[in-house]
């Protein structure tokens, strides 16, 4: 796994209500397994989540089998690298907690698009 945030720093907490990371630790930690790239941070919105509904995955609807509540606008959720690039393309992409979002994303999304995307509070 993984740890280390876009700043080269200790990655923090992106959410633990609901659970997320790919490892479910809260943290978007990646790994080898993960073939997804499950690393960029993000706070959802209407848009983007209908707009993931659209291309395949639906993240609304709860699924008790994976303890996966279903996620609302406002929840914090790790985000496969590529999906929220092809949201960001398409103008749908959510804001993006800089600070928990792993290094890693960089290798797909450059760094001044993230910021760009940065949530602010």
């Amino acid at each position: 796994m993984d740890g280390i945030n876009l700043f080269g720093e200790k990655i923090e907490l992106c959410s633990k209500t609901p659970m997320t990371g790919y490892y479910r630790t809260g943290c978007c930690e990646t790994g080898p397994e993960d073939l997804g790239t499950h690393t960029v941070c993000a706070v959802m919105t209407e848009d983007f989540l209908e707009f993931s509904k659209s291309k395949g995955n639906d993240l609304m609807t709860p699924i008790p089998a994976y303890d996966f509540p279903g996620l609302k606008a406002g929840d914090r959720w790790c985000l496969c690298a590529l999906r929220w690039l092809e949201a960001y393309k398409a103008g749908y992409a959510p804001f993006v907690i800089l600070e928990a979002t792993n290094e890693k994303t960089l290798n797909i999304i450059p760094l001044n698009v993230l910021i760009e995307m940065a949530f602010k509070s």
